[in-house]
This record gives C-alpha cells, sequence and structure tokens, in this order.
C-alpha cells in the first residue's frame, strides 16, 4: 500500500510539473527548450526501493531550413538587381541623354547609402520590440546577429511556428527592401536637383518615414510568441500600429510604394518644374535601355514579392505566380488604353504597364488568389495610364518619371483591392486572426477596405508630412536645385564631370 501511494504521488507530481510546462512560455526561436519533466520509474522488486528517475532528452532547438535559407538569399540577390541595375536603366533611358549618367549615379549611390544606414541603425528602428511607430536600439550596427565567440547565429521569425530563419538573412532581404524604396523616389524630381541635396533628404527621410512605416506595417512579434489564446492580446499590443489594425500589405504596399510616391511628389513640387516643361519636348532619350531596365525589374521582382513569404512554401508560389500573372495582364491593359485614347500604343507604355502591375499586385501577392491578380493587374494599367496623363495634368506637377502617378496610384490600387479579394469567397486565401489557433479569417469585404484605406491614409500623411520638412530643411542649408546653367548644360557634366555618351 505504501509502494502503491507513493507512485500516486510521484505521478501526480509529474502531472503537475507537465501542467506548468503547458502554461509557461514557448521558446522564442533560437533559445534552448528546457528539460522535460522526469517521467517515474517502475519498481525493480518489491524489496528495493525505487530507482531515480531518467530525465528525457531535450528537444533540439529549431534550425531553419536550408531550402528556405538558400531562397531567400536568391531573393536578396533578386531585389539588389531591381535597384542596380533595373531601375538604373529605367530611369536612365527616359531622362535626357545630358542627364543620363547622373541618374544612374543617383541610383547607385543612394542603394549604397541606405543600405550602411539600414545595419548601422535602420533595421534596428523598423525590426526590434519599441512601440506602436519605432523599434528600439537593440540591433544598432546589427549587434547580437552574430556571437563571433560562440559561432552562433540569432533567429528571426517567419509565418510558420518554429521554422525560424537566420536573422542576417532577414536584414540583407530587408535592406534591399529600404533601398530601393528611397530609390524610387529620386525619379519624381531628375534632371534638376543638387546631389548634396539627393544625399541629405534621402537620410533624413529614411531615418523618419521609411523606418517608422516599415515598423508600424511588418513589426510582429512571431507566431511563436503566442503561446496561448491568453497572450494574444498582449502579443498584438506590441506589434506596430498598423499591424494591430490588421492591415495586409504583403511586399510593400503602402511601405515601399505609397511610402515613395507621396514622397517623390512632394519633392516634385518643392523643388519646383524643370526648364522649358510645358513648352519644350523633354523626351527619353534611350527606350532600349528603358525596356532593359523594365524586362530586369520584372524579373527582379519575383524576389520581391515570392520572397516576401520568408520561407520555399506554397504561399511563395502563390505570390510569384500572382506576380507574373497581373504584370503581363497590365501590359496589355496600359498599350490597349494608349491605343484607344492616343491611337497608338508604345513601348514606354509597355514597359509602364509592366511597372504599373508589379506595384500593384505587390501589397496582394500572397494575399489574394488568382482572381484577384486577373483584376488588379488589368485594372492597374488603366488606372495608372490615367494617372501619369490625366491626373499628373490636373495637378500641374512636374513629376519627372512618373513616380506617383504609378507607384503612388498603383500603390493604393493594390492596398484597396487586397482588402477584397483576401476574401476566401473571392478565390483569396484569408489572413489568421488569431495567431494561436493559426486559422485563417476574413470579417467581411467592406470591414477590410476600411482597414486598407485606413493604412493607406496613414501612409500619406506621414510621408508627405515627413518628405516636406526634409526638402525644406535641406533646402534652407544647402539647397535643392542647381542652377540655371548647370541644368541646362546637363547635370551628367556639371555634376560629376562626366558624360554618359561621348559622340
Amino acid at each position: 500500500m505504501k509502494r502503491f501511494l507513493a507512485l500516486i504521488l510521484l505521478a501526480t507530481a509529474v502531472a503537475l510539473a507537465g501542467t506548468g510546462w503547458a502554461q509557461g512560455k514557448a521558446p522564442a526561436a533560437g533559445d534552448k527548450p528546457a528539460a522535460a519533466a522526469p517521467a517515474a520509474a517502475a519498481p525493480a522488486t518489491a524489496a528495493a526501493p525505487a530507482e531515480a528517475p531518467k530525465p528525457a532528452e531535450a528537444k533540439p532547438a529549431p534550425t531553419p531550413n536550408k531550402g528556405d535559407v538558400a531562397w531567400m538569399l536568391t531573393s536578396t540577390a533578386l531585389v539588389l538587381m531591381m535597384s542596380v541595375p533595373a531601375l538604373a536603366l529605367f530611369y536612365g533611358g527616359m531622362v535626357r541623354s545630358k542627364n543620363a549618367l547622373s541618374m544612374l549615379m543617383q541610383v547607385f549611390v543612394v542603394f549604397s547609402l541606405v543600405t550602411v544606414l539600414w545595419c548601422i541603425y535602420g533595421y534596428s528602428l523598423a525590426f526590434t520590440e519599441g512601440n506602436a511607430y519605432f523599434g528600439g536600439f537593440d540591433r544598432l550596427f546589427l549587434k547580437g546577429t552574430f556571437d563571433s565567440a560562440k559561432g552562433e547565429f540569432s533567429m528571426a521569425a517567419t509565418f510558420s511556428r518554429n521554422t525560424p530563419l537566420y536573422e542576417l538573412v532577414f536584414v540583407a532581404f530587408q535592406a534591399t527592401f529600404a533601398a530601393i524604396t528611397c530609390c524610387l523616389i529620386l525619379g519624381a524630381f531628375a534632371e534638376r536637383i543638387k546631389f548634396s541635396a539627393v544625399i541629405a533628404f534621402i537620410v533624413l527621410w529614411f531615418t523618419f518615414s521609411y523606418a517608422p512605416i516599415a515598423h508600424m506595417v511588418w513589426f510582429w512579434m512571431g507566431p511563436d510568441a503566442y503561446t496561448s489564446a491568453k497572450v494574444v492580446d498582449e502579443m498584438n499590443g506590441k506589434a506596430g500600429l498598423l499591424w494591430q489594425w490588421g492591415a495586409l500589405d504583403f511586399a510593400g504596399g503602402t511601405v515601399v510604394h505609397i511610402n515613395a510616391g507621396i514622397a517623390g511628389l512632394v519633392g516634385a513640387y518643392v523643388v519646383g518644374k524643370r526648364i522649358g516643361y510645358g513648352k519644350e519636348a523633354l523626351m527619353p532619350h534611350n527606350l532600349t535601355m528603358t525596356m532593359i531596365g523594365a524586362a530586369l525589374l520584372w524579373t527582379g521582382w519575383f524576389g520581391f514579392n515570392a520572397g516576401s513569404a520568408l520561407e520555399a512554401n506554397g504561399t511563395a508560389g502563390l505570390a510569384f505566380m500572382n506576380t507574373y500573372l497581373a504584370t503581363a495582364c497590365a501590359v496589355l491593359s496600359w498599350i490597349l488604353g494608349e491605343a484607344v485614347f492616343k491611337g497608338k500604343p508604345s513601348m514606354l507604355g509597355a514597359a509602364s504597364g509592366a511597372v504599373a502591375g508589379l506595384v500593384a499586385i505587390t501589397p496582394a501577392a500572397g494575399n489574394v488568389g488568382i482572381p484577384g491578380a486577373f483584376v488588379i493587374g488589368t485594372a492597374a494599367g488603366l488606372v495608372c495610364l490615367w494617372g501619369v496623363n490625366g491626373l499628373k495634368h490636373l495637378l500641374k506637377v512636374d513629376d519627372s518619371l512618373d513616380v506617383f502617378g504609378v507607384h503612388a496610384i498603383g500603390g493604393i490600387l493594390g492596398a484597396l483591392l487586397t482588402g477584397v479579394f483576401n476574401d476566401p469567397s473571392l478565390g483569396g486565401p484569408g489572413f489568421p486572426n488569431n495567431w494561436f489557433e493559426m486559422k485563417p479569417g476574413f470579417e467581411s469585404i467592406a470591414a477590410q477596405v476600411l482597414t486598407q484605406a485606413k493604412a493607406v491614409g496613414v501612409t500619406v500623411l506621414w510621408s508627405g508630412v515627413v518628405a516636406f520638412v526634409a526638402f525644406k530643411l535641406v533646402d534652407w542649408t544647402i539647397g535643392l536645385r542647381v542652377t540655371e546653367e548647370a541644368e541646362r548644360e546637363g547635370l551628367d557634366v556639371t555634376s560629376h564631370g562626366e558624360a554618359a555618351y561621348r559622340m
């Protein structure tokens, strides 16, 4: 009877220990799991005392899947290609020959500058825990991402439980997003801004617009933090503001395109129109270069959108196919619109249509089904065609390379239509509204579109105010525009002492 009672007490202790573990916090990615509770041991003989319990083997911490790592490194390289050379060639071909090298130089240097700023403080401000608007300073100079003494790498969360990614891979991937976003702005005030003014403005805007918007939209605690239903609200409360609202942005409709497009529009107004705008034909000098740039953008965008799944899985496949399809639809709808309203389809129109489709599908890529890709791509070609023609003239702005008309308008369209086609009844995947249960949910189209509209509004207001203040500060200190003489001669020679072409 004594042995029987001892076994009951031991079993009860084991059960209580197990209950305590189940209610405790799950180990984060990269943490070492605690040892399991000891199991009861049966007595060897009737007379011998019970043997000491043997601890069960601890489960090893989850490690990154090599396929996911390989895909994310590939995606990072593809997004880098989107800036240099793709965006540089796309923009470089659309300016006049006397400013071609200047455009290439601005993209190349800004991409490099933002990459360095990202590694110093940008990543920390965007992707560490802080408040609803900014992250903290835990990752300044990428501190803590690699322990050289132990040879250990820190881990970042993906969208699946127990599926971490090396944090340095995530840092590099997101660095390319930050860098290309800043480069996109440059097309709005091309051919008349000082190179020093570009550098100064980018530092300010990146710090006070890109980093906080990225934090508000994309920062959350990761699926492994949702250990029980009781902590869901607490974990949600630590996320960025727009993530808390439930805004959907798969790969950067708000963070990248609306953010950059609004800053470009403000810059075009503050810097002013080019000399001869509206009186002279300011034509692209090399549409072959622009077409090559657009084709490389389309190719690189697969890393941009499909890579945002953070894993080599079905969601990445969906984002890949949606990106492929929506872009093709936008090319066709844009040139059809040109044929109807202008009489002839153009190569510049086809290239612009491709970029419009890529922009619009970006927030939706993994958030909608194939029907959504058809509609979003087709709508993007027509709406952005109006954006660079009708709306641009209504605004009376010299947005040199149509940054606002394509990126802001396309981004807004895509963000709003994501709220429609995320609906499972329209072929969308829905979105987990409870990261503990990991079940897809969808409230209603009206509710989600309203949330998307609120996120768009915050991005427009935030980026616009920061851009205006930044441009004014630069103008008051070092000045924004080159001299009239320098503008007429061309920025290649006057700003860099070089020329794109020697005839």
